[in-house]
């Protein structure tokens, strides 16, 4: 009995806050529209469209760190049940980077799109628990439309490429471009530093001792090892299109490729050289490196010096020309039936939310373990990953979406290395990131498309 009536008091008090959010969601956004920036009022007919509908259906309230919440958010049950759609949406995405580029009208990010596509192709977002207590926040399908329309236009104008087949040019994903400018003598120079062990404290490895570049990029181990047989963290990233990464490393914290390449020479586990004194001292001593060098670089060795060439160097290592590549390009018979069944399920499942761009991932950080807490054991600061960058604490257990490019040559997997096959790799995330699972042919087609994904690489050459 005592249930019952807790029970109906609850469902009581639903319903009270119901119709007191449609009053306060109405005055709340009245409020908001009469708070806009002036500069929205420049905004396409199509960005101030899509914009508006954000803003009508409260998608603040939960994808932003800071949007005003109405009054009756403080009210029992509203404010259980709103604290956790706002945990857990902010988890999940973040909306701001795409309001500031509708109010720009610049790009938004890539990954972003993605993921608001799929929400409203599957018809996931605004959530039921959500639009039952703000009863205006119901989209439809004109809406949805629009939205969708939008997130077209962003692709066409900001990342399809020209080559891409014009069926194929709204896709989630994007061919790696056949070439990128770069400085040939820079590219020359940066090659041979990149194998030159003297960068190491004693001249026993060098970049590609960790980056090889006959295997996939990678050393083929969990974790790499460093001088004296030092065991690192974390597993070494391919280094193949890191020049597409929206950030280096699984946290993020190199900026670019040059950032990158100043940080394993002095890192005591890696490549343990003491200071950039201790490598140039060294490489001057070699007259033909030097002469070579201050040909390109008349101020001489330095760690920003031999960093540009390195990260000039690795600029060239793309591979493009993969099945897939062919496929979005207009060859129906460069993908099997399997592989094409394969990517229809990889964007079904949400995989194509992170993992896409020209790289299928690089362009995001997110949790690992979304949908169900991972289980990691004991946490390692390796796994803190991002927050260690940003020190916010949405960014805890947060890593750089890996490239999928080549995937299936950088085994093994994870950031720390601890998934063995691609089979595994496939059904751990659809366990803890998706929540939920696939019977064991659709998880082999995935598996046959990552294999799709394997590119070609070439030696860059002046001519």
């Amino acid at each position: 009995m005592r249930t019952t009536t807790k029970l109906f008091a609850a469902a009581a008090c639903v319903g009270i806050v119901g119709y007191f959010g449609l009053v306060g969601y109405v005055h709340y956004h009245d409020t908001e529209r009469n708070t806009l920036p002036t500069t929205a009022k420049n905004l396409s007919p199509l960005n101030a469209s899509v914009l508006g509908i954000l803003n009508e259906k409260g998608c603040d309230y939960c994808h932003t760190p800071s949007a005003k919440l109405p009054f009756y958010a403080s009210f029992p049950v509203a404010k259980q049940l709103m604290e956790y759609d706002i945990q857990h949406g902010y988890k999940s995405f973040n909306l701001t980077d795409v309001r500031k580029s509708l109010l720009d009208n610049n790009a938004a990010p890539q990954s972003d799109l993605n993921k608001i596509e799929w929400v409203m192709q599957h018809q996931t977002m605004p959530p039921t628990r959500y639009t039952a207590l703000h009863w205006a926040g119901h989209m439809s399908e004109q809406e949805r439309g629009a939205v969708l329309e939008w997130i077209k236009t962003q692709r066409l104008a900001h990342y399809a490429s020209a080559d891409m087949a014009e069926s194929r040019r709204n896709e989630p994903v994007q061919p790696i471009p056949q070439s990128l400018p770069v400085d040939g003598e820079k590219v020359a120079l940066g090659m041979r530093l990149y194998h030159d062990p003297r960068l190491s404290g004693d001249n026993s490895i060098s970049c590609a001792h960790c980056h090889q570049l006959g295997a996939g990029g990678v050393d083929g181990r969990k974790t790499s090892r460093g001088v004296g047989g030092a065991i690192g963290p974390i597993n070494a990233p391919t280094v193949y299109n890191a020049t597409f990464n929206i950030e280096q490393f699984w946290d993020g914290r190199a900026a670019d490729l040059q950032a990158q390449a100043g940080g394993p020479p002095l890192n005591p586990i890696e490549m343990a050289s003491t200071s950039w004194d201790e490598i140039t001292d060294k490489l001057k001593q070699d007259p033909i490196l030097t002469r070579d060098f201050t040909a390109v670089y008349p101020q001489g060795f330095s760690g920003a010096s031999i960093t540009d060439a390195i990260a000039e160097f690795e600029k060239t290592l793309i591979t493009p020309n993969s099945p897939f590549d062919n496929y979005l390009r207009g060859d129906d018979s460069a993908l099997s039936a399997q592989q094409k069944h394969g990517y229809q399920l990889f964007k079904e499942n949400k995989c194509a939310t992170c993992h896409g761009g020209k790289i299928l991932g690089g362009r995001s950080f997110e949790p690992l373990g979304l949908k169900k807490d991972f289980g990691f054991g004991e946490i390692t600061a390796a796994d803190i990953g991002r927050m260690n960058v940003t020190k916010e604490v949405r960014d805890r257990l947060r890593q750089k979406v890996p490239t999928l490019r080549n995937v299936a040559l950088t085994g093994p997997w994870f950031h720390r290395g601890d998934v063995k096959t691609l089979d595994e790799a496939v059904k751990e995330m659809l366990k803890y990131q998706v929540g939920t699972s696939l019977p064991q042919q659709d998880v082999d087609d995935i598996v046959a498309f990552l294999n799709s994904l394997n590119g070609v690489y070439t030696p860059y050459s002046p001519n």
